[in-house]
């Protein structure tokens, strides 16, 4: 489909400076960067772990508690059933937990190193 529209004009915008190595270095040691690890890890690694042991908890009832899993919560609706159904529910759960965490907290810091070292370049 032809159109008589003219084609789109090139920016005339310069890319951001890109920093060289030693800056990159520098700002993985300081302490601004430190704190965005630190947040970022005190959210994710507890989190991590307990999803991978209520994982372990579902795999193990699974296999040493048959009697448990089986038993009618309703109808035909099993424990075994509502557990797995459960493994979805927390991990979409813990997915908006972690993106209401990472706008909240790491994207505001992450956004102002980039910014700084895109200024200082």
């Amino acid at each position: 489909m032809a159109t008589d529209a003219p084609p789109p004009e090139a920016s005339t915008d310069a890319p951001p400076a890109r920093p060289d190595t030693e800056a990159f270095v520098a700002m993985q040691e300081s302490e601004e960067f430190g704190e965005l690890r630190r947040s970022y890890r005190s959210f994710a690694f507890p989190l991590t772990i307990a999803f991978v042991l209520w994982y372990l908890l579902y795999v193990l009832l699974s296999n040493y508690a048959g009697g448990f899993m089986g038993a009618k919560v309703y109808s035909n609706i099993n424990v075994a059933f509502v557990f797995g159904l459960a493994q979805f529910v927390t991990t979409f759960l813990i997915a908006w937990l972690y993106s209401r965490h990472a706008a909240a907290e790491l994207d505001p810091k992450a956004e102002a190193i980039k910014s700084r070292m895109e200024d200082d370049a």
